[in-house]
């Protein structure tokens, strides 16, 4: 190992791909990374079949031996993790001599990615939506909204607005109320005619990813279709409510330390303040949503603070992984959101 402090690992292993990266634990350079667009889900075999080749390799590259922490975020680890939480800490220890390990859910690794070891609420919006808060405090914990999937929930997210631009489209389509000759173009353009829609879409086990392809063709309509307008506006109105789910009941007051205990405050209470971070592909639609959603937490959320996210997801594991060589790690721990394995 180089450095007294050695290596630490941090992966992001969601819907889209896995992501790795190594890093010096002082921070005392940039990070190897390596991607993958071939998602492993929730098998524990198939994540290890990409992330300890790509480990070893980011090693050897680093000139290091053994990682001192590692951090694996995944999509699923809360819901339908056992297998990993079961099978990855002796595959980590025994192939990349990993001391301490951190397994997380996703939704974890893009909060530390996004408010660092703040306390506040972080919404990370992608084909899927979920919202996750926290006091820092470990009577607090977690608090977690939505996050579902496309057909119980992930409501506002990528797949919700592609699936209401293509019922829209589907109603311009069939001459019911609603409906918009727009979106009705902008579909046949890009997944095909209306009577091939479903036979098209059915069938494919990646359907939230399908729906969520026609979300920016909604959000291209928006500035001169009332109908794709107003289906930005009601999801901006289920972010902020996702949001306000989340929001710690108690914040910093003005002026204390973020790791020291939160008074009690309600909403608008002067001198407390919630930070509220945004992370995920979904917001780059830029200001067709953004600027409904502004609107939405101001008049759900007037007591928070909406702040520019830090970094990615994978930033976040390799934050967590590093306070783990540290001893400095303040987001609450909890058997299946994030449990720390010695």
């Amino acid at each position: 190992m180089t450095g007294p402090a050695g290596h630490v690992l941090g992966v992001d292993s969601g819907g889209s791909g896995i992501r790795i990266a190594l890093a010096p634990a002082d921070g005392s350079g940039p990070p190897l990374t390596w991607t993958s667009p071939a998602p492993a889900g929730v098998a524990a075999r198939r994540l290890l079949d990409h992330v300890l080749p790509a480990a070893r390799d980011l090693l050897t590259r680093a000139g290091a031996q053994a990682c001192e922490a590692a951090c694996v975020g995944a999509a699923g680890m809360a819901a339908l993790g056992d297998e990993l939480r079961a099978v990855l800490p002796g595959a980590l220890r025994e192939a990349l001599g990993v001391r301490r390990l951190a397994l997380a859910s996703d939704a974890v690794t893009a909060y530390a990615g996004a408010l660092g070891q703040r306390p506040g609420a972080v919404v990370a919006g992608g084909t899927g939506m979920i919202a996750l808060g926290t006091d820092l405090t470990q009577e607090g914990g977690w608090r977690r909204a939505d996050g579902w999937g496309h057909l119980l929930g992930d409501c506002g997210s990528g797949a919700w607005i592609g699936r209401a631009g293509l019922e829209a489209a589907l109603r311009a389509h069939d001459g019911r109320a609603g409906g918009s000759d727009a979106l009705l173009a902008r579909m046949t353009t890009t997944l095909g005619p209306a009577p091939d829609l479903p036979a098209a879409l059915y069938p494919r086990p990646d359907r939230p990813a399908v729906l969520a392809s026609f979300a920016p063709e909604v959000a291209r309509c928006a500035p001169e279709d009332p109908v794709a307008a107003r289906i930005l506006r009601e999801a901006a109105r289920h972010i902020a409510e996702t949001a306000a789910a989340v929001c710690p009941r108690r914040w910093p007051v003005s002026g204390r330390s973020t790791h020291a205990a939160a008074e009690t405050a309600g909403p608008g209470a002067a001198g407390v303040t919630c930070e509220v971070a945004l992370t995920g592909g979904l917001f780059r639609m830029g200001d067709p949503l953004l600027a409904p959603l502004r609107e939405e937490l101001q008049s759900q959320l007037p007591h928070a603070q909406l702040v520019p996210a830090q970094g990615t997801p994978l930033d976040g594991a390799l934050r967590v992984a590093g306070a783990l060589v540290t001893d400095s790690l303040h987001l609450p721990t909890d058997p299946v959101m994030l449990r720390i394995i010695c």
